[in-house]
């Protein structure tokens, strides 16, 4: 008997997308993160990952042809070095604002209000984000930080779930 053929892999309609200086020790969290999440992911993953680097304009383009956005950074929380924190939609925005200054070309922020001045920014979209010990020159992450590494790991994936990407 002839099976139908299966309907093409569907595009993946969240980006995830990993932000940091590698050479920076706690900064390049996600650049790692996300390359491990790629790794583990395997093909056919329904997401996309992306190094972002330092940040840059041109990520724009990329972010504005996604549905859903999760970014993963290290950020001042004022929490013990590790800990782990998810702000969403509004919640991203605010603390975005709030943290304005930004060791990257470009803010997260700046980003962001590129793709919402052209009607494309996703919905929804959120920050997970990590308390770093240590920004200086290095290219491990501090013991703290990668310890956290699975706990951010789980809370991006707790995000695909309940978006409907898992």
């Amino acid at each position: 008997m002839h099976q139908p053929p299966s309907p093409p892999p569907r595009e993946p309609d969240t980006l995830i997308l990993g932000i940091g200086n590698l050479l920076l020790s706690d900064e390049g969290l996600g650049p790692r993160l996300v390359r491990r999440l790629e790794v583990e992911s395997g093909p056919g993953a329904p997401f996309r990952c992306l190094d972002g680097g330092t940040l840059g304009f041109t990520l724009a383009t990329d972010i504005a042809a996604f549905a859903r956005l999760i970014v993963v950074d290290v950020a001042t929380l004022g929490e013990p070095p590790g800990t782990i924190r998810v702000f969403e939609d509004a919640a991203m925005d605010a603390h975005l604002r709030a943290h304005a200054s930004s060791v990257h070309e470009v803010g997260l922020a700046d980003l962001l209000d590129i793709t919402r001045l052209t009607d494309s920014l996703p919905q929804p979209r959120a920050l997970v984000a990590i308390e770093p010990e240590r920004i200086d020159w290095g290219e491990h992450l501090s013991l703290s930080v990668e310890a956290a590494l699975p706990g951010a790991i789980a809370a991006v994936h707790a995000l695909l779930r309940r978006w409907g990407d898992e």
